[in-house]
């Protein structure tokens, strides 16, 4: 299916938010997720079905800065 990651068009058979983030590998516990301007829980990953034309945001969590 096609998906737009982040504004990119990507092909993927990934059928989970989970199984996009392996795809990709990209560690789940360090990103926050958005399907279709829907923010994802963590606890959701598995279960979150992917349609094609989703469009999917992943941010991640960067650290550092100046004290």
């Amino acid at each position: 299916m096609r998906l737009i990651i982040n504004g990119d068009n990507i092909d993927s058979n990934a059928g989970t938010v989970r199984e996009l983030l392996e795809e990709l590998k990209i560690e789940p516990g360090r990103v926050a997720v958005e399907v279709n301007l829907l923010i994802i829980k963590k606890a959701e990953y598995e279960s979150h079905r992917l349609k094609d034309g989703d469009k999917i945001e992943v941010v991640n969590f960067v650290g550092g800065g100046e004290v």
